[in-house]
């Protein structure tokens, strides 16, 4: 086996930062007895003087614009959550490592990626795509993996012997042991995993208990652990808090791009594709504006998902400034992997519904629709609207033309010349708009064609279509 471990170092700072396409300073502060303290500042903070531990009332001080967050491990845990379903676009073996961490068994997949340093590659920059910072490192085993990414060592020992060479080094505080135990190591001159291995079992085991032995066996691989792999939810749902309002509705183009990313790795673990989704802005004190994208067939493409939510966006005024977007797929359809062309052979269909899909986001849903054949002679009720995209196919007619006009238009033009045989129509009898009409394929003084017919009761000539 091979384990990916994924740490995520700044998570708590990167749930409030991740929308916002300009960086601001921004601390986040978690309240320990009576005092508030720094656990995370981003980059443009610390140029600014503040540090990790500062007071709250302090950092304030230094910095008059200074955002303060208070930590949200319900927010944490969500975005783990979200990175999850995110990951398993890569490989369904994936391990949540609260609160801040995910393990991926990658031993299977390394093929369909063509190989760790693409696959690695992928990853890093994915979560680069989705607002995070992370540090890597492959294992054999799952708590030796993540040893090293909490190590900030990004390397991929093969073997449980150089395994066990490179974790060596590592300092002890590293494992998930009690203060008490990690400090009476520290009183016994124990700095790294080397220093604890060379000191008797039975000893260490009686001073600090089985649980330190086990976690070493574990890092080490010489005791197999069990892992608990993450299960999807049965609908998608995430949230994503700004840092500030936002007042246009482009604007929210930045914080859409973080969250669609997740949902194509949702829909990918699931084998699953949407045909609707909801892309909700939530206002202080106005009721939520509601985007409703819609596709010809069901995808899981986020790219595809991000145009027609640019086209919608760019049309529409917001009713009050935005503090939190959410993205809601309810209705998960089946969509199993599609084998690829081996000669590449363009059909043009994808394009085509892409392009219903833009016209559709442009226009308005009922400004486009198909057409389908209806069982009526009469040419204004051989057809009904339907869908975009679920049409059925006109059978080919050299006498009857594409273009019909609205209602038919009185024939002023004396000089038409017929081309074609009468077509008559006598229909409609039964329900009040009867018609008899003698239909011919004229052409006129300028050359056009045209679709003409003569109400056989009044005599009089009318056009009806035109022809390309």
């Amino acid at each position: 086996m091979l384990w990916l471990a994924l740490h995520f170092p700044h998570l708590p700072l990167e749930v409030f930062s991740r929308g916002a396409s300009t960086p601001q300073p921004l601390v986040v502060a978690e309240k320990k007895g009576n005092r508030a303290r720094l656990v995370s500042c981003n980059a443009l903070a610390i140029s600014c003087g503040v540090h990790i531990g500062m007071p709250v009332s302090a950092a304030q001080a230094l910095v008059a614009s200074l955002i303060v967050r208070w930590r949200d491990p319900a927010t944490e845990r969500d975005a783990l959550a979200g990175l999850a379903t995110w990951a398993g676009r890569f490989t369904p073996d994936v391990s949540l490592q609260p609160p801040d961490g995910l393990l991926l068994e990658i031993s299977r997949c390394l093929r369909l990626h063509h190989g760790m340093d693409n696959l690695l590659g992928l990853v890093q920059s994915g979560i680069k795509a989705l607002g995070y910072t992370v540090a890597s490192a492959c294992a054999p085993t799952p708590h030796g993996a993540w040893l090293l990414a909490k190590a900030g060592r990004a390397i991929s020992p093969s073997t449980e012997e150089r395994l066990e060479q490179e974790l060596a080094g590592l300092p002890v505080a590293l494992l998930q042991q009690p203060p008490e135990t990690l400090t009476g190591l520290e009183m016994l001159g124990v700095e790294t995993l080397a220093d604890s291995l060379r000191l008797p079992r039975a000893g260490l085991a009686r001073r600090f208990g089985k649980g330190l032995l086990d976690e070493l066996d574990r890092v080490f691989g010489k005791q197999p652990e069990a892992r608990a792999f993450f299960v999807p939810p049965p609908c998608f749902e995430r949230k994503l808090e700004l840092m500030a309002p936002v007042h246009e509705a482009e604007a929210l183009l930045f914080a859409a791009r973080r969250l669609l990313p997740e949902l194509e790795g949702y829909l990918g673990l699931c084998l699953a594709g949407v045909q609707e989704l909801e892309f909700l802005c939530r206002h202080e004190d106005a009721p939520d504006t509601v985007v409703t994208l819609g596709f010809v067939e069901p995808t899981r493409e986020a790219e595809r998902m991000l145009l027609q939510l640019r086209e919608i966006l760019g049309r529409i005024q917001l009713v009050a400034p935005v503090h939190t977007i959410i993205l809601k797929a309810s209705r998960i359809l089946s969509l199993a992997a599609l084998n690829g062309d081996l000669f590449q052979e363009a059909t043009g269909q994808d394009d085509g519904n892409r392009l219903l899909e833009r016209m559709r986001a442009r226009l308005g849903g009922d400004a486009v629709h198909g057409i389908s054949v209806a069982a009526d002679h009469r040419p204004e009720q051989a057809w009904r609207s339907c869908a975009a995209g679920h049409g059925s196919e006109v059978p080919g007619n050299p006498h009857r033309p594409l273009w019909l006009l609205p209602r038919p238009v009185p024939c002023r033009d004396g000089s038409l010349v017929l081309k074609s045989p009468a077509e008559r129509i006598e229909s409609g009898w039964w329900d009040g708009h009867g018609v008899a009409r003698d239909y011919y394929v004229a052409q006129d003084r300028d050359g056009a064609r045209l679709w003409v017919f003569c109400e056989r009761a009044s005599g009089e000539w009318f056009v009806h279509g035109l022809f390309a």
